[in-house]
């Protein structure tokens, strides 16, 4: 899976984070203080990060920066993107299962390698439910989308 990662600063976990992504098998494309001579800034990145997913060319992305709130903010302005602030693995899986998450917001502060390890395995394993009020609360989601920007 082509994955997008972003980040405003070049801290350990988010090297951790790259590193880890590549370790179980996925395309990582960085953004912000991950890559060189990119625009770090949180609103920046997170925003480069999102509209790969929202464009197709990630199918998910990651965006760290050191609370995560301003990360998944930027993220969720972006048409298409549904992303979700998680600290711990059992919120990774809800955002997943019950709310389509296909951006990952992470706090560079709170989140140790063990915690970013579990977070991961949480995400990856968990599939969308089918269940059809979890589908239908997805779906007026989009329809927010589309009404905000006229499509």
């Amino acid at each position: 899976m082509r994955i997008s990662v972003s980040s405003d600063m070049d801290e350990p976990v988010a090297r951790a984070l790259v590193a880890e992504l590549h370790g179980r098998g996925h395309d990582v494309v960085t953004h912000g203080a991950l890559r060189p001579g990119a625009d770090p800034r949180w609103a920046v990145c997170s925003e480069a990060a999102a509209r790969d997913v929202a464009g197709g060319t990630s199918q998910q992305a990651v965006v760290c920066c050191w609370t995560g709130t301003g990360a998944s903010i930027a993220a969720n302005k972006v048409p298409g993107v549904r992303a979700a602030l998680c600290t711990d693995a059992r919120t990774a899986d809800g955002a997943r299962r019950w709310n389509d998450a296909n951006v990952l917001a992470l706090s560079l502060r709170l989140t140790s390698e063990p915690l970013l390890k579990e977070i991961l395995d949480a995400w990856f394993t968990a599939e969308p439910s089918e269940d059809a009020e979890d589908r239908e609360n997805v779906t007026h989601v989009d329809r927010l989308d589309r009404a905000r920007t006229g499509g």
